[in-house]
């Protein structure tokens, strides 16, 4: 039996603001097959770009980037809004498809020629994974490749095109409609 990891995205019309579409992961993570599916096949598509350390912005991020540096058994580096993270940081400011914003990681995060994956749920407009590559090259690291659950496409959704260069892997392809 093949699990369609689609039917446990929900859908919310005009969240966070009108006219969005917001793609809600959370169901995945409270069905534990599909949550392994995704962890399985994140983890799968970062061991094929050999990662050394896996980097998630928060919060799904997190939810997502854990269980795969585990699978993996390499290290995780957390992406946080400012003045979260307690030691120094280096921090990027990035667009996104409703506003704007910025994020840090600890300048002791990545070393030098590290292969770095960047795991995430979603990617829309791709401004917080291209700040994130960012800060990863910044510290000397390697963008190996980044992985999201979900890669939305239509009005506005060029994600892709924004890490251009980049090796990108998406489970699903979704419509921002």
């Amino acid at each position: 039996m093949s699990l369609n990891l689609e039917d446990y995205v929900a859908s919310v019309r005009d969240f966070p603001i009108p006219g969005i579409l917001f793609r809600d992961v959370t169901p995945i993570l409270t069905d534990p097959a599909a949550y392994k599916e995704c962890t399985r096949l994140l983890a799968d598509y970062a061991r094929s770009v050999n990662a050394d350390l896996i980097i998630g912005p928060e919060s799904r991020g997190f939810i997502f980037g854990c269980p795969v540096a585990l699978e993996l058994g390499v290290g995780f580096a957390p992406v946080r809004k400012p003045g979260k993270l307690p030691r120094e940081t280096i921090s990027c400011k990035y667009d996104l498809e409703y506003g704007s914003n910025e994020i840090e990681m600890h300048k002791d995060a990545v070393k030098p020629g590290q292969r770095v994956v960047i795991i995430d749920d979603l990617l829309a407009t791709g401004g917080t994974a291209k700040a994130a590559a960012k800060m990863v090259e910044e510290l000397g690291g390697v963008v190996a490749g980044f992985g999201f659950v979900i890669e939305l496409y239509g009005n506005g959704m060029e994600g892709r095109k924004m890490l251009e260069g980049y090796d990108v892997y998406n489970i699903l392809k979704l419509s921002d409609q």
